[in-house]
Order: C-alpha cells, then sequence, then structure tokens
C-alpha cells in the first residue's frame, strides 16, 4: 500500500519540475514538459529556464511502471540543449509500451526534433517552429580530424534517430540541415508546423485536445 505522505511528495516534486504526475481524467495522463533548455551534465545559468533530464528519465520510468497512468503527453517548446541528454530521453520514450504523444508550441528546435518524433503520434500548433541545424559544440574544440569524426558521428546518431521515428527521409533532412539560404549567418532551416508536418518531420498539425483524444482512444485499444 502506497504512504500518502510519499505521494504528496511526488506530487510536489512534479508541479515543480513543470509536470503533472496523473490527470483527474477517466483516462490518467501523465503530462511532461520540456521547456526552455534540455540540461545535461553542465548546468546552464541560473537565468535560463532549464528542463534537467535527471528530473525527466525518473518520471518516464515512474510512468511505465505505474499501472494507474495509461500514457504519456509530451509538451515542448524547448531551444534544445545537451545532446546526449537529449538522445536518452528520446530514446527511453520510443521504447515505452504505453501510448505517447508529443505536442509541439512555441518551439521544438534542434534536440527538441528527437524528443518531438520519439513519441507514437506527434502533433505540432500552426504557429509552433522547428530548427534544423548541424550539431553544434560549445566551449574548446580541437581543429583535428578526429574532433570533426567525432562530431559527423553524433550527428548520425541524431539523423538516423529521426529518420527512422518520423516519415521524412535521411535526404531530406540532410538537405534541410545543411540549407544555407535560410537562415543568416548560419547553415540549417526553420520550418512552421504546416512545413513540418508537409516533410513528414511532424505526424500532424493538432491542437491539446487532438493530441489527448489519440491517447484516450490508444489506452482504450491496450485495455
Amino acid at each position: 500500500m502506497r504512504d500518502k505522505q510519499d505521494d504528496d511528495v511526488k506530487e510536489e516534486s512534479c508541479n515543480q519540475d513543470g509536470c503533472i504526475s496523473r490527470t483527474k481524467g477517466i483516462t490518467p495522463i501523465h503530462v511532461l514538459t520540456v521547456i526552455g533548455q534540455v540540461e545535461g551534465h553542465s548546468e546552464a545559468g541560473s537565468s535560463v529556464k532549464t528542463t534537467k533530464y535527471e528530473h525527466v528519465i525518473p518520471q518516464l520510468i515512474s510512468v511505465e511502471e505505474d499501472p494507474e497512468i495509461k500514457g504519456l503527453l509530451m509538451i515542448l517548446n524547448t531551444v534544445g540543449g545537451d545532446v546526449e541528454a537529449g538522445l536518452a530521453i528520446s530514446e527511453l520514450v520510443r521504447g515505452m509500451t504505453k501510448p505517447t504523444a508529443s505536442l509541439v508550441l512555441g518551439g521544438g528546435h534542434s534536440i527538441g526534433i528527437p524528443l518531438a518524433v520519439s513519441a507514437d503520434r506527434s502533433f505540432i500548433v500552426p504557429t509552433a517552429t522547428m530548427t534544423v541545424h548541424p550539431v553544434r559544440h560549445s566551449g574548446t574544440v580541437l581543429g583535428v580530424n578526429r574532433t570533426m569524426d567525432y562530431l559527423e558521428a553524433i550527428q548520425d546518431r541524431i539523423t538516423g534517430f529521426v529518420t527512422e521515428n518520423s516519415n521524412i527521409s535521411q535526404e531530406k533532412f540532410t538537405d534541410l540541415m545543411m540549407d544555407t539560404g535560410n537562415l543568416i549567418m548560419d547553415v540549417g532551416t526553420v520550418l512552421d508546423g504546416r512545413q513540418a508536418v508537409e516533410t513528414g518531420l511532424i505526424d500532424e498539425i493538432g491542437y491539446l485536445k487532438d493530441a489527448l483524444e489519440y491517447l484516450y482512444i490508444q489506452s482504450e485499444k491496450t485495455k
């Protein structure tokens, strides 16, 4: 029998982390928000809003193990962030047995793209944007061939994950990533909601009601 005090502590922690441990509807859904910068092994500045992967990973495991939770809704409004942390979260979401849906609001940039496509069904509102660009590295970089090989290997992991979990081809994704005529003083492409769907990156234009309806239907099928 679960201790009510433990449940209260868990709920308080989730509220601080920007999640809802279990919605109050007929079909309980766990809501996870990924906002600001996805933070990995290095802490971001105190003025930067972050989503910490050490908070998210235990949540996902708890969702998978809790028989009362019937699905996961991931709300995305992120500028991107740590590649390793983002891919770790994405792989956990992809490997869940419960129905999952993602909804991009505002922005789902950079490593936010693998996060968005990791769900069983991805939605995006028309006004949201997603930036596709090559992997970047902050800090000191050695200008040697091995460094370039390492960065290329990271990029291959991201590209492979995105193309395996969406309807966009590797060729199209690479073209968007290496476009020189879209971003000022940078390479890459900014897609709005409809363009993200047209390219096959996101499954469909949708809103909160659409993502929830999908989870309700899928949870009924898995009973």
